[in-house]
Order: structure tokens, then sequence, then C-alpha cells
């Protein structure tokens, strides 16, 4: 059996999720509908919302289901500025982080390339951190042209946390909306959105032990948003389509267990994070840790992300030899893998365009063991050795 070590870009759906949704798909109802197989159907989905709000801190009645945290991302980002647009002509600018998972970072630039909104990209320090007086000189700036603010919880490349909730108090001072992507946060943080003061918060499902193809999109009451999907409006208005019960109590059901799960797995991860960091450092191949790392902490870095950059040869040549050891982990984002040009995130902390094609990211979770480090850190020298000539074969025949 393969290692596997990707487990930001999906894990394993909890077992008892999988059990409980295989049963409520032999059930038939739109729970839209008002008969007796329709109203057994909107119950599964008022307990689900009730289930999943509990375990974020937030109320039932913010919960508008989405189909994962692109389409979150998508809508909270574009129907916030268009309300806000529509409320105040002069609402066309965004304030947005520079390290921004690709849901929310190409929606803006679509929105900057097609509708004329201006955008302000927010830098990191060498680490992935976005400071909030860095916010606050952009606020301060012009705050009357800013529709919203979105900067993500946790990195999902280098595992960096940001600190969501000085960031959301920044833009409150100026009466600004707050949006954060906490998909790689949710049940591996502490999450918990009303302490946060964050006004919208995008969550997925197959992050966290939940299906693909199921998220939320937590949105304020007094927010307003401008809808992308019309029909039904069966999400506040917010949101239209047939809602997928089976989806949302399996999402519904795993966020709720991994919260309750979260300390004691994430001082399980650290143990193991910090194995696999400290083994790789320890080969003594020029390997350096990717992001904010201090061994056996929780809060700054996510507790399953370990994020090596390798000098001399390519991402992508190592994923490969990996991958042939059985090995399988990524360079970074999923949602560019094979693309060949250099990590976003990682030209923001500063790296260069060739340190940054140096990136390897080993993701663990909750079916990861140390004989998976073990392996890792077994099969990465002759992975390394090999990229590197293969690199320098390349350059030598350019």
């Amino acid at each position: 059996m393969p290692v596997y070590l990707d487990h930001a870009a999906t894990t394993p759906v909890f077992p008892h999720v999988a059990a409980a949704m295989a049963e409520q798909a032999t059930r038939v109802g739109n729970a839209s509908s008002l008969h007796t197989a329709g109203r057994a159907a909107r119950r599964i989905v008022e307990e689900s919302r009730e289930r999943l709000a509990a375990a974020i801190g937030a109320r039932p009645s913010e919960v508008v289901f989405t189909s994962g945290g692109t389409e979150s991302d998508n809508l909270a980002i574009s129907g916030v500025l268009r309300a806000r647009r529509d409320a105040d002509p002069r609402r066309t600018r965004l304030l947005v982080s520079a390290i921004e998972h690709h849901a929310v970072l190409d929606c803006v630039e679509a929105l900057e390339a097609r509708e004329g909104v201006q955008v302000t990209w927010l830098p990191c320090d060498a680490e992935g951190v976005v400071h909030p007086e860095v916010l606050a000189r952009e606020l301060a700036a012009d705050p009357e042209s800013v529709a919203l603010v979105s900067v993500m919880w946790a990195n999902n490349e280098v595992g960096t946390v940001q600190d969501v909730a000085a960031l959301a108090a920044m833009a409150h001072e100026h009466g600004i909306p707050m949006h954060t992507d906490a998909v790689q946060a949710v049940g591996h943080l502490p999450v918990d959105v009303a302490a946060s003061g964050v006004d919208l918060l995008t969550l997925g499902g197959h992050k966290v032990g939940g299906p693909v193809g199921t998220g939320a999109l937590v949105v304020k009451r007094d927010v307003a948003v401008v809808p992308l999907v019309y029909g039904g409006g069966q999400e506040r208005q917010i949101r239209s389509g047939t809602l997928d019960t089976v989806g949302i109590l399996g999402l519904s059901l795993a966020v709720e267990y991994a919260v309750a799960q979260r300390e004691r797995e994430t001082a399980r991860l650290v143990g193991l994070r910090d194995a696999l960091l400290k083994g790789a450092l320890d080969l003594d191949l020029g390997i350096r840790v990717g992001g904010r790392w201090t061994p056996g902490d929780a809060l700054g870095r996510l507790a399953g992300n370990a994020h090596l950059i390798v000098p001399g040869c390519e991402g992508d040549s190592l994923l490969y030899l990996l991958d042939a050891a059985g090995i399988e982990c990524s360079t970074g984002s999923a949602c560019q893998a094979g693309v060949p040009q250099p990590s976003h995130v990682l030209l923001a902390m500063g790296l260069t365009e060739r340190e940054a094609r140096g990136a390897l990211r080993a993701t663990l979770g909750h079916t990861s063991t140390a004989a998976d480090v073990e392996a890792f850190l077994a099969a990465l020298p002759a992975a390394v050795d090999r990229a590197r000539r293969a690199a320098g074969a390349t350059l030598g025949s350019g």
C-alpha cells in the first residue's frame, strides 16, 4: 500500500460518516418538498445545520450550505463586493492577502479584469504571516473605497496560521466586513466564528473527513450577499439549488467529530510533523523548512503540515520520484498540480523562483502513522539525489 501524505488536498472520509451517508442515501425526499419524505429530508438538513454551527461557534441561521470551499469563496468575494457596491458605488476595492488559495485569488483577478475592481494585495513576511499593521495601513489610506477584506485562516501550502481576530477587528474599525477561507483550519485549529469576529467564513468537507463536494459559507445575518446562482433560493436566497441531504449530513458529522477529537489528534500530529521535519533536516541534504515552525507548536502552524524547500531540484521531479517509491505527497496546492510555475505563496514570502520550484509538501491526517514518516524519510535521499541529477542534466543540455 502506498504511503499517503497529502491530507491537505483531501483526507479519507471517517468510517462512521461514510456509514451514515450510505444509510441516508437509501432514503428518498427533497428537503424543499412538503410531503412526509420531504419533511424527513428537511429535518436531516436542519439538524445538520445545528450540528455544524455548534461545532464552530456559529448560529444555525448563519450557515449556508454549498458545494465546497471554491463555491463558498467565490460567493463570499463576489457576492459581498456586488452588494456593497450596489449600496455605495465607491466600494470598488478589495483587500486580499497575497497568499490566498486560488479559489480566492482567481475570483479576485476575474473581478479585477471583468468588472474594474481595484485590488490591494496584502503582503506577508518570510514566514507567511500577514501582520495586522499592514492591513491597518491599507485601510487608513482610503477606507470608503473598500468593500471587503479577505485573509485565509491557515495557509494550504506552508501551514502558517493568521491572527484572524486581530485582522477582523482592524476591518471593523472602519465598518468593513471580513472574510476568511478556513478550509484548512476547521477541525484542525480552535475555530470559533463568534469569537473570531469574522463576518464570513468558508469551510469544506473533504479536508476534514467528510465527503468531496460539500461545504458551507458562514454568513452573519447583517451581511448582504448577491447570489451567484438563481433559482429556488433554498439557502436564505443567497444560494439556490436542491439541497444535498446526504452530503450535508456527512459534512456536519465530519466537522463535529473532527472538532471533538481535535486536541488529542493535534498532539499526535504535531509529534509526527516534527519528526518528519527534524528527520528531513538531519539528512544533511541542504533542506530547510518552509513557513513558520517551532517544534511542538500547533497554533502558529497547522499540526499536520510539513513543508520543505529542497534546493537544486524541481518539486515536480521529487513528487514523481517519491510516488514511484510509494510515497504520495505534493508540491503545494493540488489545484495547481502539474502547472510548471513556482508557487505564488512562496514568491510572496520572498523566495526566488528557483528556490520556490524546489518545494515539497507532506501533510498528515487521521490515518497517518509513525511508519509513514519513517517511509518518507527513507525514500527522500534517493529521490533528492535523482532529482538533482536530472536538474543538472537539464541545465547542462541548455
